[in-house]
């Protein structure tokens, strides 16, 4: 089966973690939106009210079925290319912490649209000081610390042990977006996270991950996606 990943063309965004871990499975998939009209028809999907409509991208078309979320998606896919934990409670303590991520996600793209999006970054730049004040003095430490010492309490490779799922994926991601939107702040503050840089690398390694990275599939950050950088908010 072939899979019809729908998200926004020119940008990482949610969509990523689900590119990371269909790049990871070496599954086959159409990053849907790149190609052709692939915008309108992910459009028009997200105008459909009969079935299962996704409310707004990421949405993943698998056959008949069309599953928005990320976190969903992940787990989705989770069971399906072994990317999560074969027990039942394996599979809700990954999905629980996937869903800890999508907090802090939500999170980092609010240190640069305090206010909403629907103002631009210029109109709120006092505001969007304080919040990044705040969210690397208190939500950083707060939800790193917790993945970094999963890490050391598992003592295994991984989140989980030795074996990867989703969430070592998406950590993946989340550091290197930290990396991009607050390199000074990211750089100061890493050495309280040696295992989740450690993380970090292991799976920037791994083959389908490396091939993934140096292609023309994976999006640069850019000043449109959840990790921006602005010189005013790195310190």
């Amino acid at each position: 089966m072939r899979y019809e990943l729908y998200y926004w063309p020119e940008i990482q965004g949610r969509g990523e973690y689900v590119r990371l871990a269909l790049e990871d499975a070496g599954a086959d998939y159409v990053d849907a939106a790149r190609e052709g009209n692939g915008t309108s028809a992910m459009m028009k999907l997200m105008d459909e009210r009969r079935g299962t409509p996704p409310f707004a991208p990421p949405f993943l078309k698998a056959g008949k079925l069309v599953i928005g979320q990320t976190a969903n998606i992940l787990l989705y896919l989770g069971a399906r290319h072994s990317l999560a934990p074969k027990t039942e409670a394996g599979k809700l303590w990954v999905h629980q912490l996937q869903l800890t991520i999508a907090d802090f996600v939500l999170e980092i793209h609010d240190t640069h649209h305090p206010l909403g999006p629907s103002l631009y970054y210029e109109e709120q730049r006092a505001p969007a000081k304080k919040r990044t004040e705040e969210f690397w003095k208190e939500r950083v430490p707060k939800y790193l610390g917790y993945f970094e010492s999963l890490l050391e309490a598992n003592g295994g490779s991984y989140v989980t042990g030795r074996r990867i799922t989703y969430v070592d994926l998406s950590l993946f991601q989340i550091v290197e977006g930290l990396r991009y939107a607050f390199p000074k702040r990211m750089k100061a503050f890493e050495e309280d996270i040696p295992g989740l840089l450690a993380l970090r690398d292991r799976v920037a390694a791994r083959p389908n991950i490396k091939a993934y990275l140096a292609s023309d599939r994976r999006i640069p950050f850019n000043d449109s996606g959840i990790f921006r950088y602005y010189r005013e908010l790195d310190g």
